[in-house]
Formats: structure tokens, C-alpha cells, sequence
């Protein structure tokens, strides 16, 4: 292992980490309060999905090569219906919530916890983010397993610290746009469906 191969993995990384970047943007613009254990939650999961994949990737290159290729043309439409699904909820939760927005101080409560991340979302998200880091268990299929665990684990802290920087932004951006953050997220999940869906194919 030389610099070379650590700078490749660190670039590697900051592309790969972009989806969860915007996502972690996404999440809290829709959820300014989030508490820092939870925004330090969501990075890690993410990061434990972007480092699993890449892994799970190479693992399948050296074991069952053929069948991974068959499977990775379906992982576009995997992440576009997931982020759809996401996107299409935060959407329509967004659009309810404006008009209803004279009942807004009697249900503000029960809106509030409907923001929160719950564990289900959060871990379609890592896989949504990150199931396109599959396909690059091809460009490491050369390294041995350390070099593979290595490359991941840089992955993974890449992205860890990418996603708290989204998070930052998305909290500042987010006490600006409370009234429509719902429906600008859902938009942008969208987004990120179509455009991982486009470069996929």
C-alpha cells in the first residue's frame, strides 16, 4: 500500500459519498432540531453502508463473478424505487402538512415526531446511497483482502465526515425553509433517484 493507493481511495470515497451527502442534507432541512447523537447515528450508518458495499462488492468479483454482473444491472432500478418510495413520502406528507396548515399548533407535536428519522428509513437510505458502491468491488478486484478492508474502511470515513458537513448545511438551510422542507426533500430524494438510475445505465 503506498499514497497512491490511499489518495485513490480517499477520492474514491468523496465520489462515492455525494447521495449521502444531499440525503443528509435533505434530513435535516426536514428536521433542524435533530440531537447531535442522531445526526452522528445517521452519518455512521451511512458510512457502515459505503464501507460494506465496496467489501461486499469485491467479495463477490473473487467468489461468484458471473452472478454479480447478472445483479448489478438491476441495482439502478433497486436505488431509483427505493428513493422514489422515500421521495414520493416526504412529498406527500409535505403537501398534506401545508393544507393543513391551520390545524399546524395542535398537531406541531405529532409533526414533529413524523420529521424524525426512524430506523427503517434511515437504513433504506444507506442502502439506497449506497447499493451503486457494489459495482466498485470491480475496480478493486486486484487488491488482496486487507488491501480491500483498507480502501473500504477510508470509504466509510469519508463518508462519516462528508455526511456531517451535509448535515450542518442541511440544518442551516433547514431553519429557512421549515414550512416547505418536506416538499423540497421529497423533490430532491427524487433527484438523486433519477440521477443514480441515469448514471447507472
Amino acid at each position: 500500500m503506498n499514497s497512491y493507493f490511499f489518495l485513490n481511495s480517499v477520492l474514491l470515497g468523496i465520489g462515492l459519498a455525494m447521495d449521502a451527502f444531499s440525503v443528509s442534507i435533505v434530513n435535516t432541512m426536514n428536521d433542524p432540531g435533530m440531537k447531535m447523537r442522531h445526526t452522528l447515528n445517521m452519518a455512521a450508518v451511512y458510512a457502515a453502508f459505503q464501507f460494506a458495499m465496496p467489501l461486499t462488492g469485491w467479495f463477490l468479483v473473487h467468489t461468484a463473478a458471473r452472478y454479480f454482473r447478472i445483479f448489478e444491472r438491476a441495482v439502478p432500478w433497486i436505488a431509483l424505487c427505493l428513493l422514489l418510495f422515500l421521495g414520493g413520502k416526504m412529498l406527500l406528507e409535505g403537501v398534506r402538512k401545508d393544507a393543513a396548515e391551520e390545524l399546524e399548533k395542535e398537531l406541531a407535536e405529532e409533526q414533529n415526531e413524523r420529521r424524525k428519522l426512524g430506523r427503517w428509513t434511515l437504513a433504506v437510505q444507506g442502502i439506497a446511497t449506497s447499493i451503486d458502491a457494489l459495482s466498485v468491488g470491480f475496480t478493486i478486484y486486484s487488491y488482496n483482502a486487507v488491501m480491500a478492508c483498507v480502501a473500504s474502511f477510508l470509504i466509510g470515513i469519508v463518508t462519516f465526515g462528508i455526511c456531517l458537513a451535509g448535515a450542518a448545511i442541511g440544518r442551516r438551510v433547514g431553519k429557512w425553509v421549515t414550512n416547505f422542507a418536506s416538499i423540497l426533500g421529497g423533490i430532491i430524494l427524487i433527484g438523486i433517484g433519477i440521477e443514480i438510475f441515469v448514471r447507472g445505465i
